[in-house]
């Protein structure tokens, strides 16, 4: 029988991937980045799946790299992309939200995956920290995710010392944006999926591309695809479905 790291499961609107390592604390080893990666894009292929909740199993959400194994997820080399970047450069603009339940600490590799979320939420008794520099290397990859919600002055005393935070602390770094009991994480992820689900779906996928695309271009250049954007979807079938439910007092299509 083979083993899996990892588990996947669509329920209520979500498809929901579970890093399920508990005995090394779900760190990013070769077989959990691997089944990671394919979690995710059979969740963006699904239909059934809104949006997508990342989270896992035991008292850690992820321990960052496999240390054991020297990184080898995390720092591979070699012909293609780094399957960990891959992997990050996916839940960044995929097409469909990502919304990262932090159920315990982080580091590393760990708030790698929390930064790259589009909505995180994270329990009140997790600790987070870029732990990289204590073993000698730098987060490297994960801050082309972290530095956008960090800020360069966050992330110089955060990157340089090390030094764990809180999940309160990490709210108001901006990695987080909600953090709640343990007890009410699972109901605050689905408020957050079925808030989602409340949009059409092309305007929710839309959305997230407006935010990655206006936040990496000029001033004009945001200007100029935000008009030609909003003209494409205020023709499109479903915005005339929405504005018609608006009009005649009925949930739209994809809401009902």
């Amino acid at each position: 029988m083979t083993t899996t790291v990892t588990r996947y499961e669509v329920r209520q609107g979500a498809a929901w991937i579970v890093l399920d390592s508990p005995g090394n604390r779900n760190a990013l080893s070769a077989p959990l980045v691997a089944e990671l990666g394919a979690h995710m894009h059979t969740a963006f292929a699904d239909p059934a799946a809104r949006a997508i909740v990342l989270t896992g199993a035991g008292p850690a959400f992820c321990a960052g790299a496999d240390l054991k194994n020297r990184g080898d997820a995390v720092a591979a080399g070699g012909a293609g992309e780094n399957p960990f970047v891959a992997i990050l450069r996916a839940m960044w603009d995929g097409p469909k939200p990502v919304i990262v339940a932090a159920n315990g600490h982080a580091f590393g590799g760990g708030v790698g995956l929390v930064a790259a979320a589009d909505i995180a939420i994270a329990v009140d008794s997790a600790t987070l920290s870029f732990s990289e520099v204590r073993v000698g290397v730098i987060p490297a990859m994960i801050s082309v995710v972290a530095l956008p919600k960090l800020g360069v002055h966050h992330a110089m005393r955060l990157f340089l010392t090390g030094a764990r935070f809180s999940a309160e602390e990490a709210r108001g770094y901006g990695l987080v944006h909600r953090v709640v009991p343990a007890t009410e994480l699972a109901a605050a992820v689905q408020a957050e999926v079925d808030a989602i689900a409340l949009g059409g779906p092309n305007a929710v996928r839309e959305a997230k591309r407006l935010v990655r695309t206006v936040s990496r271009v000029s001033m004009d250049e945001g200007f100029a695809y935000a008009e030609a954007k909003i003209a494409e979807l205020f023709a499109s079938p479903e915005a005339a479905e929405g504005m018609m439910a608006f009009a005649t007092k009925r949930p739209p299509s994809w809401a009902s």
